[in-house]
């Protein structure tokens, strides 16, 4: 069993008063539970003995209403602080993994289950296991000192069998863990598969492939379904097992107060409370154990979405202004995958001149990967680089599924007049004439809605609108249709009048418009550019 994180109190500042209020309120709770088991006890010793129970009774009714006026507060602070916490970590993990290069974050898929799944699993862990651990801390301590008082011999039975909860708790918790990371890997690829399988199925369809991957997913689905309820009898079983335990201790407690009572050792009074009182000072541990169980993938989650938090992200230095302009400059510079031992783009040393800059070569000899490298999404192996602010439009670039004013203004502030100017310059304002609601009009996922040119148009004129120094743009002009790849090579050529831009390009045409050419030979034959 694990206790809480401090890492979590540093690393998300929303997590400390939260924490405050629930260590308050745990410790009033865990004073009102010990003063009704006394009170329980003097209403209980009134009835047997005949004498009046109306101020026993009226502290009973009291202490119950105070007891559950605390309960509600702890379930109210709680769900928002689990609420609070998981939009922290989810916002703090994307805000990082956005900061870092494509070889430092995790995975597209591991993303999306720990932004999704993952984040929405730390409400639990925070909402209920988080308040019976601060109980927990407090509770047995006010239950122990009580007894001492009460009774010393029964304190003592709670002070020697009490520490074998925690014990066998942290046995336990400690295998469920590993257990639990093991549903969490599962989880992980069961999330990734599918959603690679959803945006390639019309491809899959079409070569006949899709009866296929209903049998893998099946396959990964079977591994998920075998981790969960592996990791679900452990819960069950541990729980059983700390239910027993702490069932045989306070039994241990009752046979001897009552061993006592029958030699006239005890009163029933103070027999009484000693027996009440026991259970308070197991219940606490007892419930950390079954919410660690329920809040475990929270567990796993909070690790992954702080994972590198502390860590500084990377950027190339900007260069020196050269003529009113941005430069950036590339010196001896390589890039070699993770896990690969030849270099994907090796020894360039260039300079990004005013203009357009056309980077040329045969497909697979790191074009792409250079163009990526600049935009400072890769860091790279060997060299020097010195890189202004960029922005970099991608083969398949990001379109959210909301308004086109809002995707056109992704990343900037632009103003309705420079939104205007933009869509002018790029033609996206004769498509945003045909839309229903004009630039308010939604969009879905991948821009659905638009054709592969007006997607083409969108993305270029939220590239016109970016204050990026540099405009990095990959393959724009593929797949699209002739007369559709003419107007974005003139777009892109006054684009490339107000900055830099570097393009990366088979398109013949548009490369005899560049004003610099960068070739990149093969990787067979020799790693170089030719500017």
């Amino acid at each position: 069993m694990r206790p809480f994180d401090p890492q979590l109190l540093r690393a998300v500042p929303a997590t400390r008063l939260p924490v405050a209020l629930l260590a308050l309120i745990g410790g009033l709770s865990g004073a009102v539970a010990i003063a009704q088991a006394i009170a329980v006890a003097h209403l209980v010793v009134a009835v047997v003995e005949g004498h009046s129970f109306w101020t026993p009774g009226l502290w009973v009714l009291g202490l119950f209403t105070l007891r559950g006026v605390l309960n509600a507060s702890t379930e109210t602070v709680a769900a928002h602080a689990g609420a609070r916490i998981s939009g922290a970590l989810r916002e703090g993990a994307m805000r990082r993994w956005m900061t870092q290069t494509a070889d430092e974050r995790p995975g597209p898929s591991a993303m999306l289950t720990m932004a999704t799944k993952g984040a929405a699993a730390v409400e639990p862990y925070v909402a209920r296991y988080l308040p019976a651990l601060v109980t927990a801390g407090v509770v047995p301590v006010f239950a122990i000192a009580a007894m001492l008082v009460v009774d010393w011999p029964s304190a003592l039975i709670v002070i020697v069998t009490l520490p074998l909860l925690p014990v066998f708790a942290a046995l336990i918790g400690r295998y469920t863990q590993r257990a639990t990371a093991e549903r969490w890997v599962e989880t992980t690829m069961l999330a990734g598969h599918f959603s690679d399988v959803v945006a390639g199925l019309p491809t899959l369809v079409a070569y006949g492939r899709g009866e296929h991957q209903v049998e893998q997913i099946h396959r990964v689905g079977e591994r998920h379904r075998s981790a969960t309820m592996r990791t679900l009898r452990i819960a069950f079983l541990s729980s059983a097992a700390l239910d027993l335990l702490a069932t045989i201790s306070v039994a241990m407690v009752a046979v001897a107060v009552g061993l006592r009572m029958a030699h006239g050792d005890v009163s029933l009074l103070t027999g009484l409370m000693a027996i009440l009182i026991a259970p308070e000072a197991y219940w606490p541990i007892r419930r950390v154990g079954q919410e660690f169980h329920a809040a475990a993938d929270g567990v796993e989650a909070i690790d992954s979405l702080l994972a590198g938090s502390d860590a500084r992200p990377w950027h190339a230095p900007a260069p020196e202004q050269a003529g009113g302009l941005a430069r950036a400059m590339l010196s001896g510079v390589s890039y070699i995958y993770p896990g690969q031992q030849s270099p994907a783009v090796s020894g360039v040393t260039s300079v990004v001149r005013d203009g357009l800059t056309a980077l040329t070569g045969p497909s697979g000899c790191g074009k792409s990967t250079l163009l990526e490298v600049i935009a400072g999404a890769r860091r790279p192996t060997a060299g020097r680089l010195e890189v202004p602010s960029t922005h970099l439009v991608s083969q398949r670039p990001f379109i959210a599924p909301m308004s086109v004013r809002a995707n056109l203004t992704l990343g900037n502030d632009a103003s309705v007049d420079e939104i205007r100017e933009a869509m002018a310059a790029t033609g996206f304002d004769d498509v945003v004439l045909g839309m229903p609601d004009g630039v308010n009009t939604s969009l879905g996922d991948e821009g659905f809605g638009l054709s592969a040119g007006q997607r083409a148009r969108l993305v270029l004129t939220r590239a016109w609108l970016s204050d990026a120094a540099i405009v990095l743009l990959d393959e724009p002009t593929a797949h699209l249709d002739p007369a559709s790849a003419a107007d974005i090579r003139e777009a892109i050529v006054a684009l490339a009048a107000r900055k830099p831009v570097v393009v990366v390009t088979h398109d013949e045409e548009l490369a005899a418009r560049a004003d610099n050419q960068w070739r990149i030979a093969a990787r067979s034959t020799r790693d170089e550019v030719t500017a």
